[in-house]
């Protein structure tokens, strides 16, 4: 593994909370670590008093949990957004990167950068995944690798899947957009020096929202060993512990994710690094929210930009994962129940490879493990509402340097 990394080196005010919720002490960093990285581009200026927020994500769209979960940072007035790097995932990176900058176009924030990230996992690849599916049997989920397998169906009433490509596309494939091609571009940096760069410009004030596969937080990790604990704490979509569902995804695989399981070394690193706190929004609270048509309905009577964009884009009708995510960071009452457990992802390249491992304080390994607070239930109608209102809301405008 050191081989590997070596050589890839508003709660009235639009649902927030204030920042206090998730402040918590860190290890001191001496004068030497602190120092600024030298960046590919200056660190603008921000608003005085916002909660700042940078974002890794797999942007696959348009519409769809992964572009609206970044729409419900951006449309928070009490968010600074200081850019957003993109992960292959659900959908290849290049691709991705392009509906997210269509995404900021449409939206009325075409000030946020975005910033291009790994392509790959560390290590997991997609031959070697092909191979196992003989001996392992299928994946729930293969994201930019094909998506669902024709052999698993879902039932659930009102449920509308991610539309599978016609042919399966591969990493530098750039197919027409439907939403229409950006005039925007990505800047000329990688995400880990980005986030590296964002983190050590505001020490200790900057929350990194990790929603899609953990290649670029890892890789941050892995290069500033100081990373972790100069940011103010991670949000984590990932991991699963016991959902109660019939969805044939994890109902024999309880442990199973996907984020997690598509760079499970990835995850590993990120989540044994010294953050000050770790928030994670596992698949238990995942599918205890649907976006439904009667969402669609209700946010497409709003003339707003973020309104209009969903109303045209957002096709799928599934369970809202990043949304709760960056929801529960803007107002942490919409978790209704959490549990604080130990956790690690199995790296074992055997049938349970990614999967989620973990334990109590009393039972967990001396060393290595992070204490995680991990979301179980879900407030549904204060959440709805949150998402609701922030979809519906004007955007919050370009921050004044």
């Amino acid at each position: 593994m050191k081989q590997i990394l070596r050589a890839v080196c508003w709660s009235v005010l639009f649902c927030t909370a204030p920042a206090s919720v998730y402040a918590s002490a860190s290890a001191p960093v001496s004068a030497t670590a602190a120092a600024t990285v030298t960046a590919s581009a200056p660190v603008p200026d921000h608003a005085v008093g916002k909660r700042m927020i940078v974002i890794s994500q797999d942007g696959s769209g348009p519409g769809g949990s992964n572009i609206m979960s970044m729409m419900t940072l951006l449309q928070s007035p009490a968010v600074d957004v200081l850019g957003i790097t993109i992960v292959t995932g659900n959908a290849w990176r290049d691709d991705e990167v392009r509906h997210t900058l269509r995404m900021l176009e449409l939206i009325g924030r075409p000030d946020v950068p975005v910033v291009p990230g790994s392509v790959f996992p560390l290590v997991r690849t997609q031959e070697e995944t092909r191979l196992t599916v003989p001996l392992n049997g299928q994946f729930g989920w293969l994201g930019a690798w094909g998506q669902r397998p024709d052999v698993i169906t879902t039932q659930h009433a009102g449920l509308v899947e991610p539309e599978k490509p016609r042919t399966l596309l591969g990493p530098w494939d750039t197919p027409p957009l439907r939403e229409g091609e950006p005039a925007l571009r990505p800047l000329a940096e990688d995400a880990a020096h980005f986030l590296i760069r964002q983190v050590r410009a505001h020490p200790h004030e900057v929350t990194v929202y990790a929603a899609g596969p953990l290649t670029d937080i890892a890789l941050a990790v892995s290069l500033d060993p100081h990373f972790a604990e100069l940011a103010q704490g991670i949000v984590i979509m990932g991991g699963s512990l016991n959902p109660h569902t019939d969805d044939p995804e994890f109902e024999n695989s309880p442990r199973h994710e996907f984020n997690f399981w598509f760079d499970p070394e990835a995850a590993r690193i990120t989540l044994r690094a010294h953050w000050a706190r770790i928030d994670l929004t596992t698949v238990d609270i995942s599918i205890q929210a649907m976006f439904t048509q009667d969402m669609v309905d209700e946010i497409a009577r709003s003339s707003q930009p973020a309104a209009r964009y969903i109303a045209a884009n957002s096709k799928e009708r599934y369970y809202m994962w990043d949304e709760i995510a960056a929801c529960a960071w803007l107002d942490p009452a919409i978790v209704a129940r959490s549990r604080d457990v130990y956790m690690d992802v199995d790296v074992s390249h055997g049938p349970a490879y990614g999967e989620t491992l973990t334990w109590s304080k009393a039972l967990k390994p001396t060393h290595g493990l992070q204490l995680v607070h991990a979301q179980l239930e879900l407030d549904l109608p204060r959440f709805r509402k949150c998402f609701i209102d922030l979809m519906t809301a004007p955007p919050v405008g370009k921050v004044a340097p």
